[in-house]
């Protein structure tokens, strides 16, 4: 998942809210538990702009996580061993059940399920860019659990500590099974390295030359251009900067690198003494929002595969509210 943007405490026409004495004291009592870093649960007294921003951050990272199953579900198939077959079924398993933790917490702020997966299959709502790249060889399912996993990891970690419960909750199972995918992923691409052919080494740099730089924009845009994100440290949903996330990973995927044997796609990469992180060159920030905006490289195949899913899933899930209705006559019968 990448940041999103922040809401601020403003109506239309740019005017501050205005708000009842009591409305006040609610605020006031709000503004109290975050600063004493309290979690506020999903009954609790909150903003509306926190409500909102939460909303549209959690179903954004759900919406990521069921279409973050596309792009290695397309190499279910062709895994070149049965047990890279297990791994990877067991993984997209994991990713179809994140999206339904966070569809869950999502709906704990007052939104139901269908209507968030009907603003993303209309496309009002973001999912990560990332997952709109393709995945052309063996290699990138390898390298998707290593990088994509990697900065999602370093990413969501900080969320195990956000200020709305519900959301903290979900992530701390979440970010247990990422981590499984990251040394998955690995694991994958370390075998390629040491044992493989030069044609599988090849391919490996390959998918790494590739997906480097998208994974450096997940971290979502520098902190000087992202003014929205200082209201998200305020009220604890951020809890890490982006360009903090960023450094942090790039100093220990340069080593994870190394390990592999791989070099990555950035010529200005340097370690720097004097501030002991490594130093990286100039991201292409064009190309994130060419694709945040549905120009990317796979965007339209993406949505298209979602919709055509949920149509052809229609009969199930009314056989499975028929089943609901059924057994609830039974037990008020009884």
């Amino acid at each position: 998942m990448y940041t999103q943007a922040m809401d601020t405490m403003r109506e239309e026409g740019g005017q501050p809210a205005l708000r009842t004495a009591e409305e006040a004291a609610l605020q006031q009592r709000f503004d109290n538990r975050i600063d004493a870093g309290d979690f506020i649960e999903a009954k609790d007294w909150m903003p509306d702009n926190y409500r909102k921003t939460l909303l549209r951050q959690i179903s954004q990272h759900a919406h990521s996580e069921i279409v973050g199953m596309l792009p290695e579900g397309n190499w279910i198939t062709r895994a070149p061993t049965l047990k890279r077959k297990a791994i990877l079924l067991a993984k997209v398993q994991d990713e179809g059940g994140h999206g339904l933790y966070l569809y869950a917490a999502a709906e704990t702020l007052g939104q139901s399920r269908d209507q968030m997966l009907d603003s993303l299959h209309s496309g009002k709502a973001k999912y990560s860019s990332i997952f709109n790249y393709p995945t052309l060889t063996w290699a990138d399912v390898g390298t998707i659990g290593w990088l994509v996993d990697g900065a999602a990891i370093m990413n969501q970690v900080p969320i195990c500590r956000c200020s709305y419960a519900p959301y903290a909750r979900a992530m701390i199972r979440i970010c247990r099974e990422e981590s499984f995918h990251q040394r998955q992923g690995y694991d994958s691409l370390l075998a390629m390295m040491q044992n493989g052919t030069e044609a599988q080494k090849a391919m490996v740099q390959d998918a790494v030359n590739r997906w480097w730089w998208p994974c450096l924009m997940m971290f979502g845009p520098p902190d000087d251009q992202s003014p929205n994100s200082a209201q998200g440290m305020r009220w604890g949903i951020k809890r890490v900067s982006n360009d903090t996330l960023r450094q942090k990973f790039v100093d220990a995927t340069v080593q994870q690198a190394q390990v592999l044997g791989v070099s990555l796609p950035d010529p200005d990469l340097r370690w720097n003494e004097a501030t002991q992180h490594w130093d990286f060159g100039t991201i292409d920030w064009s190309e994130f929002w060419r694709v945040v905006g549905g120009e990317g490289p796979c965007n339209r195949e993406r949505l298209a595969m979602r919709v055509a899913a949920w149509e052809e899933g229609e009969w199930v899930r009314e056989a499975a509210l028929a089943h609901s209705r059924k057994q609830a006559r039974k037990e008020k019968a009884a």
